[in-house]
């Protein structure tokens, strides 16, 4: 039966039947008028005047108006259609080296065109490259024409047509009350409508800096407006957490005598806490004491000892009769975490269990089993840790480790864990790259935030070098002097192929070269037994020489048994280089490290510099970071790699390193996977809006309490959907 014309056409239809343009409208996400409106130009070209050309400069942008005296194709050096046109004050020959038939009509002899382009002067004269050009007749328009961020299938007139579409039919009312709309510096805020409608199509009049450092009072509110969104969703966030219920996790004593979980851990650790660590889990302890969710970031620069503070907020939620679980990105840190962890708590009577995608299903299924019944008091994996078959008993308390490295899904997942009574669990999220201010006072607003700002006695200060990898036979030759003495050296190389995009050295060729330079030295051999049942990769030079040093490759794509025998051979000094990606970038401690030397420096960032560099210095040894670089076939390094290498040799302060990394990559590298499906701001800078972004936090209370119903309403506009992504 065919169907009636008045029948709905299937979504599978509807999008057969969408043109080009309207598609390429989806992929840039404009689907609602007010992201039509809220989608700036990029820049702006002015061709509300006409140009003279005897009162043009070299280098001038300019349009032109003038007739077509001459039009030809050449084809030397190149095919191309040459233009001359004449003003009346002088003439002009516009070049085009790509063009269609209907352009060379369009531009035939006798046709007066106005021409936009770039002015150049040469020995014939004015000639512009490939102008824009149209027929000329019509008023001049009264304000700079915007372009805008497009993608393939989208031409600027129909993406213009179209915001302004938008833009005209966009519900733009004011959303914050005239009480409490503020103003900033010298400059009252314009109304929404008024700048948006000013952004995109400005008079020729306005100052082109104000527009380009968005300091102009139209974009002053269009920032304000973002950043208060942001913080009432973050606010909003936080109430709703509130009115959820955890479990009260008091402390209390084991089978009723003696002392409490986490102060018989605490009598067992081979060392004291620092002021720092006592404060921190006090203030964890507080949170868990209350029967509302905790959600709280802990940070510490790497070597701070977020880990014992991990195992003592553990011990107080397994003493109180409940399951805690800890998640980290890799198999490496994890399995870092559960041998630290087992060491503290196995002791005390707490199971604790193990969970990754590698384990062999006799193994898991074992593993699965003391989750379920309750048995694992604490629970540590990787990502396997929220596959749907994993079932808690009790789960009152979730840590996860290096949070920026996990989705919003992921986040999510684990909270979900929940023992079926309604309680959600604890959250508590640990980083060793700590988050600037600015930046804790927006995208981590709905988090209460705890600092291990002390680092534990008797690390010993690193001193960290630059050199050109033309020095690289002097770096080999310090690897010999510290495995002389008994240390360790770890060589951090970006990839593990060879790549025609990138000439970098892989770590696979760095292996064999150190393999081969290290060997052909007289230093005592670090070689010994392999870890029972671990398989080892190529490690150099065979067992049966008698002497050598034992040099390590390690890096992600590795089988999981190969890289934890590498692991076991470089923690227990059997192995004096460990050759790597960075793969070892957080949770590797062996103390006896003295020496990092990270080829290709100029190609990481500086948060990552700062946590390569962590993984020594752990010991009592004076240990050394060495950043290689290469400028490849460029004289010299670039600002962007000129500064971080600046700052890594300027300071170990992982918050000034942070500041800095805010001040050169944005807010990016801190939030990872954090702000995953929502978009980071697109028009405020928290490098320079600091005073926007305090005011929107003053103002973000008082519209939630005041005036519920426009805070609603401002969100919605602002986020549309997204909101759920800063809640995880």
């Amino acid at each position: 039966m065919s169907a009636s014309p008045d029948s709905a056409t299937t979504p599978r239809t509807a999008r057969k039947n969408q043109s080009a343009p309207q598609k390429a409208l989806e992929k840039l996400g404009l689907t609602r008028d007010i992201d039509l409106a809220l989608h700036l130009p990029l820049r702006y070209e002015d061709e509300t005047r006409i140009t003279r050309l005897a009162d043009a400069r070299e280098g001038d942008t300019a349009q032109i108006e003038a007739v077509v005296t001459a039009s030809e194709v050449v084809f030397r050096p190149r095919r191309q259609l040459l233009v001359t046109v004449d003003d009346g004050s002088d003439t002009c020959v516009l070049r085009f080296f790509n063009f269609y038939p209907s352009q060379q009509k369009a531009l035939a002899v006798g046709t007066r065109i106005r021409a936009r382009g770039e002015l150049k002067s040469g020995f014939m004269g004015w000639t512009m490259m490939h102008p824009h050009c149209r027929t000329a007749g019509g008023e001049l328009p009264a304000a700079l024409t915007p372009v805008y961020p497009t993608v393939a299938g989208l031409p600027q007139p129909y993406l213009r047509k179209a915001v302004l579409s938008g833009l005209a039919r966009a519900e733009l009312a004011n959303t914050v009350p005239e009480e409490i709309d503020g103003q900033i510096g010298p400059q009252p805020f314009w109304q929404l409508r008024k700048s948006l409608s000013f952004l995109h199509h400005p008079t020729p009049d306005v100052s082109l800096a104000q527009l380009e450092d968005r300091s102009h009072p139209a974009w002053q509110r269009l920032k304000a407006e973002e950043l208060l969104a942001q913080q009432l969703s973050q606010l909003q966030s936080r109430r709703e957490r509130d009115h959820l219920r955890a479990p009260v996790l008091s402390s209390v004593r084991k089978r009723g005598v003696g002392d409490f979980l986490h102060e018989q851990l605490l009598k067992a650790l081979p060392f004291q806490l620092t002021a720092a660590q006592r404060r921190v889990c006090e203030e964890i302890a507080t949170d868990l004491a209350r029967p509302v969710p905790m959600h709280r970031l802990l940070q510490g620069d790497v070597g701070s000892g977020k880990t014992v503070v991990a195992a003592l907020c553990a011990a107080i939620c397994i003493g109180a009769g409940w399951q805690c679980a800890l998640m980290a990105p890799t198999e490496i840190l994890a399995d870092q975490h559960f041998r630290k962890l087992i060491g503290w708590l196995e002791p005390l009577g707490v199971r604790v269990a193990w969970l990754t995608g590698s384990q062999k299903k006799k193994e898991r299924t074992a593993m699965l089993a003391l989750i379920e019944s309750g048995e694992a008091g604490l629970v540590v994996g990787t990502h396997a840790v929220i596959q749907e078959q994993v079932q808690f008993k009790k789960l009152a308390l979730a840590i996860i480790d290096e949070q920026h490295r996990f989705g919003v899904a992921q986040r999510l997942a684990l909270r979900s864990k929940t023992n079926g009574d309604a309680l959600e669990p604890h959250m508590l999220m640990m980083t060793a790259t700590p988050i600037p201010r600015t930046l804790a006072m927006s995208y981590y607003a709905d988090l209460d935030v705890s600092t291990i700002d002390e680092l534990p006695p008797g690390r010993s200060p690193i001193v960290t070098k630059v050199v050109s990898e033309q020095r690289r036979d002097e770096v080999i030759e310090r690897i010999r002097g510290q495995l002389a003495q008994g240390r360790q050296v770890y060589w951090v190389c970006p990839l593990i192929e060879e790549s025609e995009a990138l000439d970098l050295t892989n770590a696979t060729q760095t292996h064999a070269d150190l393999s081969e330079a290290l060997n052909d030295s007289h230093v005592p051999p670090l070689r010994g037994s392999l870890p029972p049942g671990g398989a080892v990769p190529d490690l150099g030079r065979p067992g049966d020489t008698g002497a050598g040093v034992m040099v390590g490759l390690l890096h992600s794509r590795m089988p999981v048994a190969e890289k934890k025998a590498v692991m076991a051979l470089f923690t227990s000094g059997q192995m004096g280089v460990l050759v790597s990606t960075t793969v070892i970038e957080v949770g590797v401690d062996v103390p006896n490290a003295s020496l990092m030397v990270i080829e290709h420096a100029e190609r990481f960032g500086l948060s990552q510099l700062h946590q390569l560099r962590g993984r020594v210095g752990r010991g009592t040894a004076a240990s050394a970071c060495v950043l290689m670089y290469s400028t490849g076939d460029a004289p010299r390094l670039g600002e962007t790699a000129r500064a971080r290498l600046k700052a890594m040799v300027e300071t170990s302060d992982g918050f000034e390193i942070a500041r800095r990394d805010l001040d050169i990559r944005g807010p990016g590298e801190f939030l990872g996977a954090r702000q995953s499906g929502a978009a980071l701001l697109r028009f405020a800078d928290l490098a320079t809006d600091s005073e926007l972004l305090a005011w929107a936090k003053e103002v973000a209370p008082l519209m939630l309490d005041q005036y519920p119903e426009l805070a609603r309403q401002h969100v919605s506009r602002w986020l549309g959907g997204k909101t759920d992504y800063l809640k995880a």
